[in-house]
């Protein structure tokens, strides 16, 4: 048998779900992640999160109205942050937030956002001056 690994928790940075119901899917959640043995971290009004996963009603999601999903990718640095929102613009993207700093999430967040052919609102960031406790999760079996 030959041993295969994987390295997890490179590219997702964090997911947003807009909740049609918030109250439904917390509901959903709370069961879902309890199966999981995982469960909600952290709520407000109008929205909650667990680990990477973040639920809100519509209204939380952005000031100019919520796409169906939003998917935020980790980005090295700030110039990859550019580069990412340069090369989706080429590529048929919508502009949904230039790259700048967003200090209203964090000190030192620098993100850009554009929606994708369906809609999807896709974001890249780095974190600024942020350390890392691993570089990725390696999951490691047996093939």
């Amino acid at each position: 048998m030959a041993t295969k690994t994987m390295h997890r928790g490179r590219l997702i940075d964090h997911v947003h779900l807009i909740a049609g119901d918030i109250a439904a899917s917390r509901r959903f959640y709370d069961a879902a992640l309890g199966a999981l043995g995982r469960k909600v971290e952290g709520a407000g009004e109008g929205y909650f999160w667990s680990d990477e996963l973040f639920v809100s009603t519509a209204a939380i999601a952005t000031p100019s109205g919520a796409s169906h999903v939003h998917l935020a990718f980790q980005a090295a640095d700030r110039a990859a942050v550019d580069r990412f929102h340069a090369a989706a613009l080429a590529a048929g993207g919508r502009d949904h937030g230039k790259p700048g700093e967003r200090a209203e999430y964090h000190p030192g967040y620098y993100g850009a956002f554009v929606l994708d052919p369906d809609g999807n609102n896709i974001e890249a960031v780095f974190h600024g001056d942020a350390g890392r406790s691993a570089a990725s999760v390696e999951i490691t079996f047996e093939d």
